[in-house]
């Protein structure tokens, strides 16, 4: 039980229209620790949504009506709480646009519970210990931005911008040693994601330099070093 008592606290949002599975996945996540909310597609999680506050949702894909990619897009927009998104569809590409759409994480069906368990519990340390992980001396200046690797936040004209999980972590792993190239193994480890694939960090990393370059085409902070992977050079 020790090992759960750091769950406890968390409240998670399971969305799937199988009312099977939906139920399965409440009730073994329930037994892992956590809190858990159930609802059967995106309005209901809507509404779930303003009612609760989610420390994570865990989203299927594939639902009648708004799709989870969808609803994953939308919450990008209006908040930080990570997703981590189920689907029978294991393709790459289908990987690739889950976190195309802001995903934090990605789970093919059928998986194994205790993996997502596993995966929900990564996010979740990651939020909740970025001191912990971060060793740089202090923010890190990116032209009109500056990010804080020891609480993971990146500010751009006095202003928070919102990143994933997943783009702080890949931000913090670079910063922590800027001007030395990572591979994307590397910044797959990070991330807690050794299986996600290559072209998938791609994906991050464009999506993080919209955030922080003037010219996400014409990158002057984090670059690709044709090859061998990605460096972040400050200024």
């Amino acid at each position: 039980m020790a090992s759960h008592a750091a769950a406890e606290a968390h409240h998670l949002l399971v969305v799937d229209d199988d009312p099977r599975l939906r139920d399965l996945l409440r009730r073994f996540l329930e037994r892992e620790g956590f809190r858990v909310t159930a609802a059967g597609d995106a309005a209901e999680a809507r509404h779930m949504l303003k009612l609760m506050h989610f420390d994570l949702i865990v989203l299927d894909v594939m639902m009648p009506g708004e799709s989870g990619l969808e609803l994953t897009e939308a919450l990008r927009r209006e908040r930080d709480v990570p997703v981590v998104l189920l689907t029978a569809r294991g393709a790459p590409e289908d990987r690739i646009a889950g976190f195309e759409r802001g995903a934090d994480d990605y789970l093919a069906k059928p998986f194994e519970p205790r993996e997502l368990a596993l995966r929900i519990r990564t996010i979740l340390r990651r939020l909740a210990a970025p001191a912990a992980q971060a060793q740089a001396s202090g923010p890190v200046r990116l032209g009109e931005a500056t990010f804080d690797p020891a609480r993971g936040l990146l500010m751009k004209h006095g202003e928070p911008i919102r990143l994933t999980s997943g783009e702080a972590a890949l931000l913090g792993a670079l910063a922590t040693r800027a001007g030395e190239t990572l591979t994307r193994e590397d910044l797959a480890a990070a991330l807690g994601q050794e299986d996600a694939g290559e072209r998938a960090i791609d994906v991050q990393v464009t999506r993080l330099r919209r955030k922080i370059e003037t010219d996400p085409r014409e990158p002057s902070f984090l670059q690709t070093v044709r090859g061998r992977g990605y460096v972040l050079r400050p200024g």
